[in-house]
């Protein structure tokens, strides 16, 4: 029995796949585009200048997608000499950017001057800042107000770092955390748990 890999002539050589991605425009790098095989799971992403590398075959169609981008596609030549191949993948831009639009809740201008000039200003920046930090209006802002994409980022962060540290070991039970248990029985004590 023969020891080398590609001794059957019918499966493709496997080859380490490598390139960079560049914008047809400005022969930039494009950060952070999807590069995967076409029809499989299989495939990375480009660092931040461009550049990916991964395992494929030979005969490989590989799809480049990014936002912003027209999608692209490159298929690995057949019987290549080496193991390791690269390319240098143009991709051209597909959207553009239209100028930033400002709407106002006024249909005319007359209206938002009159507005202006008779829009009622607090007495000084105290008063503005008392009525601005008033603790009911806080709560209720807190109420209404979805989080924002910072706030999102750090709760999916949150969650993506609890799940790693529970990664090959039972996730924490906090009935069996005394420290939790010792707030449960001080609140109870004080009375948090009555009925208003």
């Amino acid at each position: 029995m023969a020891s080398n890999v590609y001794a059957q002539k019918d499966e493709p050589k496997i080859i380490q796949f490598s390139g960079v991605v560049v914008s047809g425009d400005s022969l930039q790098p494009v950060p952070y585009v999807a590069i995967t095989q076409k029809g499989s799971y299989r495939g990375t992403l480009s660092d931040y200048y461009g550049f990916f590398s991964f395992v494929a075959q030979e005969g490989d169609t590989i799809e480049f997608s990014a936002l912003g981008f027209l999608k692209a596609q490159y298929v690995i030549p057949n019987n290549l000499d080496d193991t390791r191949y690269s390319i240098i993948q143009v991709l051209n831009q597909d959207t553009f950017l239209l100028p930033t639009t400002i709407v106002y809740p006024w249909p005319t201008k007359e209206q938002i001057y009159d507005y202006f000039l008779k829009a009622p200003v607090p007495d000084d920046d105290l008063e503005r800042a008392r009525k601005n930090l008033a603790q009911e209006k806080m709560a209720d802002l807190a109420m209404r107000t979805p989080m924002d994409a910072s706030m999102n980022y750090r709760y999916s962060m949150n969650q993506y770092n609890t799940k790693l540290y529970n990664a090959g070991q039972i996730p924490m039970n906090n009935l069996l955390n005394p420290i939790a248990w010792a707030k449960f029985v001080d609140a109870w004590k004080k009375g948090d748990f009555k009925r208003k």
